[in-house]
């Protein structure tokens, strides 16, 4: 990504329109989308609008959101990697892909950014520096957010994952 569609992005010189290539890309996805989530997790609330929980255990909730640490990390410097390890995830979860936005620091190669999704979002923060990476994996509906996580831990390959998971909002 040219480091000008990146400041356009981020809401910098707004004066600037995004590529050709680049609107097509966002045609490309957007006709690319899934259909959503299966219908046992199609939800009626008072109101009448539908929504995407999950049932599981018994329990109603809005997401599962898991927070990822990983050490020891290799790729966590790549742009053109980290990006495509966030397609893969999005697509072993079964989840549908929205948006990729995604920025390079210097000097220490750092990399974050946010994966947009239907279901909600995969977000990554990288020190290369120190092989260390933080992500959030938050999908609702049908989407599988722990295969995501598999994915993370056979692209970064880790000495070491820890995940940790919350289910938000209970008791919808």
């Amino acid at each position: 990504m040219s480091k000008l569609h990146a400041l356009f992005q981020s809401g910098i010189d707004l004066d600037v329109e995004p590529s050709a290539s680049h609107q097509e890309d966002q045609v490309t996805e957007a006709a690319a989308v899934k259909p959503g989530p299966s219908a046992e997790n199609l939800w009626e609330n008072q109101d009448g609008r539908k929504d995407f929980f999950i049932e599981k255990d018994g329990e109603r909730f809005a997401g599962t959101h898991l927070i990822v640490d990983l050490w020891e990390a290799k790729g966590l410097d790549d742009l053109d990697y980290v990006e495509d390890t966030l397609r893969e995830c999005v697509e072993a979860a079964g989840a549908t892909l929205l948006h990729i936005h995604l920025h390079h620091f210097t000097p220490n190669d750092g990399i974050s950014g946010v994966a947009v999704l239907a279901e909600s979002h995969i977000s990554i923060h990288s020190w290369p520096e120190n092989g260390y990476a933080a992500l959030d994996v938050f999908m609702c509906g049908a989407a599988e957010p722990h295969k995501a996580v598999e994915v993370l831990e056979a692209r970064f390959k880790p000495s070491r994952i820890d995940v940790g998971e919350h289910r938000r909002g209970r008791g919808l």
